[in-house]
């Protein structure tokens, strides 16, 4: 059906949408900071989409599309790229809002960077499929770099946003995946499927992830730096 994509990207908005006027969370005052880290992010996943198709790595099948294209991108993909991410940030200020409280240790800051590493290691292992490669180097160095620079109390609210997330992600990819609207080429990616999901797609949308809600904490001044490393920085370079 031509609106399969359309619907599902409706689908995903709906429910959010919809409690972002409730008056516990107030979601809805946060826009002007949620709709620029949509943007700021978006346009990286959308330049990288736009690549990742023409060069074969993915597809989108006619069928479920209505056949609006924009830069030789369905206009549900891009559609996919707000949707998706108001969703998920909806997600992390609900756990925020009922769950307040994080841990005083740095766990959060050791999983953020041995998973990094891990990721960086398997990047450079299966360098010859570029889905894999691109996805799992780029989130490795974002979560090495945040393990150094950011709390371990905001990498603490962000994996248990990641983690909650995956509910609706397997949900929505996998009917992406199940129909399926987007095909991909398995030349490029490790075969190795979650139901119906490539697993190359969990790390993608924790990149994703991690885009939006560092924006959008950002700019409400919410991110909660690591202060000692930019000390530490700053007094090499005063001592060099």
């Amino acid at each position: 059906m031509e609106y399969t994509y359309l619907l599902i990207n409706s689908f995903t908005l709906l429910v959010t949408f919809v409690a972002s006027f409730d008056k516990r969370l107030s979601y809805y005052k946060n826009w002007k900071y949620l709709f620029p880290a949509i943007f700021i992010t978006g346009t990286t996943f959308i330049i990288w989409d736009v690549w990742f198709t023409e060069m074969g790595v993915w597809s989108f099948n006619p069928y479920y599309l209505t056949g609006i294209t924009i830069i030789n991108l369905p206009l549900e993909e891009w559609l996919f790229f707000i949707t998706v991410p108001y969703s998920c940030v909806f997600i992390y200020e609900s756990i925020n809002y009922f769950f307040k409280n994080t841990s005083n240790t740095n766990v959060s800051k050791y999983i953020a960077l041995f998973l990094g590493i891990f990721l960086i290691i398997s990047a450079i292992i299966n360098s010859q499929l570029i889905y894999t490669f691109i996805t799992f180097i780029s989130t490795g160095l974002v979560l090495i770099l945040l393990s150094f620079t950011v709390s371990s109390q905001w990498l603490e609210k962000f994996f248990r946003a990641y983690i909650v997330h995956l509910i609706p992600f397997f949900i929505v990819n996998g009917m992406l995946t199940a129909f399926p609207v987007v095909e991909y080429n398995n030349f490029e990616n490790l075969s190795i499927r979650l139901f119906t999901i490539p697993i190359e797609d969990t790390i993608y949308s924790m990149l994703l992830l991690i885009g939006n809600i560092f924006f959008f904490d950002l700019f409400r001044g919410k991110i909660e730096f690591n202060l000692n490393f930019f000390k530490k920085v700053k007094l090499n370079k005063i001592t060099d």
